[in-house]
């Protein structure tokens, strides 16, 4: 039997299979998401990845019209929760806040890396910015920058410094002001910000680098003072405290930078969305005072701006990282 095809009634018969093809591809986008996403932060409750991620995450429910739940997963230095949202299906229902650490500093410090941030990692946006400041206890007699690298410098075996911990951000940032004024300081890690900011405070270490997050407490009290902040410009916060670059340091440049990446492979499209929402949650006004105010400063760009940025860092941290043979191995 033979087959008649005429080629106007083929186009007709065509024509529903073409407009469902068209309707799924136009919905595709639209249907996401349609169940809760899951939100990973490195860090234990309570520091200020997790204020981040979770007042974020408030706005981000109703945008996204779906619970946005916050799993805290700390340990490795970050590289458990990262190695686990990069094995995590490519789907958008599974987002990391990655810092310096994550996505810069560890490639160079660990030989061996349960992750590979450029390859597995896809950015959406960085969230916030943790300016580093340099403070001292009431142990050093030294009221500016000036004074306190002199005081630095005439010691014979330089200056104990305390950080967060070995890797860490604030770490880096005095490793870099050892490099460009040429002091002697030896590095004292702790398990975190607060343990070593109580430590200046009480004279047991004489400084450190510490965001303003979680020494604003410390300064504001006068515990510890703010010599300076290794920012482009003063903080509003602390007007009166100089910037590096305004006594000539302007290298000195740092601060613990969060952001939201998603497992590599995720749908551009879907990352889109994301980033849409959570940068539109970044920038309305009352999540943004609220940032403000604990001491972040709030950015919110694009996944291109973010992986540009990234690129950026790399260069210039990994190089501090091998030039001063830092490992954590």
């Amino acid at each position: 039997m033979r087959t008649l095809k005429h080629p106007i009634l083929t186009a007709l018969l065509a024509l529903p299979l073409l407009a469902c093809a068209g309707a799924s591809a136009q919905q595709a986008p639209s249907a996401y998401p349609s169940k809760p996403v899951r939100w990973i932060v490195p860090y234990a409750a309570g520091g200020g990845s997790d204020f981040l991620a979770r007042s974020i995450g408030q706005g981000l429910t109703g945008r996204l019209n779906q619970p946005v739940v916050i799993e805290n997963k700390p340990g490795g230095n970050t590289a458990i929760a990262a190695s686990e949202t990069a094995r995590a299906p490519a789907d958008g229902y599974t987002m990391l806040s990655a810092d310096n650490g994550t996505l810069v500093f560890n490639p160079a410090l660990y030989k061996k890396l349960s992750y590979d941030p450029a390859k597995d990692l896809a950015p959406v946006t960085l969230m916030g910015r943790f300016p580093m400041i340099l403070v001292v206890g009431p142990a050093m007699k030294v009221n500016t920058v000036q004074e306190f690298l002199a005081e630095a410098k005439s010691r014979k075996d330089g200056l104990d410094y305390g950080s967060a911990g070995a890797g860490s951000p604030h770490h880096l940032a005095m490793e870099l002001l050892k490099v460009e004024s040429g002091l002697t300081m030896t590095h004292v890690p702790y398990r975190g910000a607060s343990p070593a900011l109580a430590d200046v405070a009480g004279g047991q270490i004489p400084a450190m680098m510490v965001d303003l997050a979680a020494g604003a407490g410390f300064i504001n009290g006068g515990k510890v003072r703010a010599l300076a902040v290794a920012n482009p410009t003063r903080l509003a916060q602390l007007p009166n405290v100089p910037t590096f670059a305004e006594i000539g340091l302007k290298n000195v440049e740092a601060a613990a930078q969060v952001g939201v990446v998603v497992p590599a492979g995720t749908p551009q499209a879907v990352i889109d969305t994301l980033n849409k929402q959570v940068v539109a949650t970044i920038n309305d006004p009352a999540t943004r005072q609220r940032l403000i105010e604990f001491g972040i400063e709030p950015v919110g760009n694009t996944p291109a701006q973010y992986a540009e940025l990234l690129t950026g860092e790399r260069a210039r941290w990994q190089k501090l990282i091998s030039d001063l043979h830092i490992t954590l191995d």
